[in-house]
């Protein structure tokens, strides 16, 4: 039998809606059928598309105001398969998970702002930072008008897209952890993620798939934090989830156990692959089974202090000697153009427009620092990466008090898998600018990875308050749904 506070009614503080699901499926498919119907016959040509443009557009942001879960198993969607980018001239495009994390955000602000007229934020500590983050992105945003160095700073288009970076990245999650209040959409977008994995990786080690897999997959798979977070979904999922039939957890176990496969066996020198995924693991066993992870770690640092060649072997593999000494170059290039405005950065995009001017291994080049904390402190400065910093503490702390106050199943093993993602988040920042793409390197693209990483991290908070809702202070239009028999929680498969 659940604790009362986990079977409280979600209905309680819902306001219910008069209209049934099916009119609004209706009401949807007729503004499409009207916006491409009635301007091809009367218009023609490109004013009819822009028509049925903005006809679609009003169509999906009614559907996700209806259905507010709807966003997220379609970021998983759109972030891995759909190839869809406008085109800015520049090499960057602005990819789907751009184009859809921003609608996403608009919607839920329209629907704060001018439907519920409500500006109250959840009571937790890790929020005032992310909105500390923005804003000081905008106002090193401002400083990078200025020349700091007698050289052109980057383009007006290239800052905007570096600042849209910082934006939409605080903004994801923030739209996450108070937009998601029916776990059933967090399970579709889990299991699409894991089976979409799945599928990608057996591409990969079928030889007769691998160039269809590569066609059809776009770039996410091939970033850090999809291999990391993976690895943390797949692993937390099949040794914790005690509610989801065997089959169902082994071979979700085979999902993680293939990501390894394929990072250690296939890419091991390219440790931003394996190195993250695997913090994520440790960190999960290391929280849920302490005593073993701390004999373990015992264990495998006597191994390496007795056989340090295995050191060398793991991590000085392939191009990694260099790639490190380089590394270590141009974070004192770095540093040199830092200390230029050290609290408020030289603006999102703008530090590497300056690198030529400084030599790096006898070369004067543009280049990055292949390292978020040291991009943070370049673009939007100290104050910048201390806002950062701030936040991870307090959404560590938060998911950390929060993990065993959800039921036993799906969601509990979908806490401590936060957990170590979130681990896995703080890692890969040093191996490069995975958790918040830099403009020149990762790129816009980039995003497609790093928006379902903050995503999950966004869904963590979210599914403490779907079993809380009491502690949610914002009023929600939630329509009636069918539930399972315990009320609130859907039934596993």
């Amino acid at each position: 039998m659940e604790p009362k506070h986990l079977t409280q009614d979600l209905h309680s503080r819902e306001i219910r809606d008069p209209i049934h699901p099916s009119r609004y499926i209706i009401m949807v498919l007729v503004i499409v059928c009207a916006g491409w119907l009635v301007p091809k016959a009367a218009l023609g040509g490109r004013l009819a598309q822009a028509v049925f443009a903005v006809a679609l557009l009003g169509a999906v942001v009614i559907s996700f105001l209806r259905w507010p879960g709807l966003g997220f198993p379609l970021l998983v969607l759109s972030a891995m398969i759909v190839p869809l980018s406008i085109s800015t001239g520049t090499q960057s495009g602005i990819n789907i998970s751009i184009l859809l994390t921003t609608l996403l955000i608009g919607v839920w602000l329209f629907d704060k702002i001018a439907l519920q007229r409500n500006l109250r934020m959840l009571h937790e500590r890790f929020i005032p930072p992310l909105i500390a983050i923005i804003i000081v992105s905008i106002i090193s945003f401002g400083f990078g008008q200025f020349n700091w160095f007698p050289i052109d700073p980057a383009p007006l288009t290239t800052q905007l897209g570096g600042l849209a970076l910082f934006i939409l990245t605080p903004g994801i999650i923030l739209m996450t952890a108070h937009r998601l209040r029916d776990v059933r959409y967090l399970e579709w977008a889990t299991w699409l993620f894991l089976g979409l994995g799945g599928i990608f990786i057996l591409t990969l080690l079928v030889p007769s798939f691998e160039r269809i897999g590569r066609q059809i997959f776009q770039r996410a798979v091939f970033d850090s934090l999809f291999w990391a977070w993976l690895a943390a979904i797949a692993f937390s999922q099949s040794l914790l989830n005690t509610k989801l039939r065997l089959r169902y957890r082994l071979a979700i176990a085979l999902i993680g156990i293939g990501s390894f496969y394929f990072t250690i066996f296939y890419r091991q020198a390219w440790t931003s692959g394996w190195l993250p995924a695997a913090v994520a693991v440790l960190t999960i066993f290391g929280v849920k089974k302490p005593k073993l992870a701390v004999i373990g770690g015992m264990v495998l640092g006597i191994v390496f202090l007795i056989q340090g060649g295995i050191f060398d072997a793991v991590f000085l593999t392939g191009d990694n000697v260099y790639s490190l000494s380089s590394r270590l170059d141009a974070w004192r290039v770095m540093f040199e153009i830092i200390r230029i405005n050290p609290l408020l950065g030289l603006g999102p995009a703008n530090y590497h427009s300056y690198t030529p001017l400084f030599s790096i291994l006898g070369y004067n080049v543009n280049f990055n620092s292949h390292n978020n904390y040291i991009d943070i402190i370049a673009q939007i400065g100290i104050v910048g990466l201390v806002f950062f910093i701030w936040f991870f503490w307090e959404l560590g702390r938060t998911i950390w008090r929060k993990r065993d106050n959800v039921p036993e199943g799906y969601p509990r093993a979908y806490m401590y898998g936060a957990l170590g993602g979130l681990a896995a988040v703080l890692v890969s920042g040093m191996l490069g600018d995975w958790f918040l793409p830099f403009v020149y390197n990762i790129g816009l693209e980039g995003f497609r990875a790093s928006s379902l990483a903050w995503m999950f991290l966004g869904g963590a908070v979210a599914l403490y308050y779907i079993y809380h809702p009491g502690e949610d202070s914002e009023p929600r239009f939630v329509p009636p749904q069918k539930r399972s028999s315990n009320g609130h929680e859907p039934i596993q498969k």
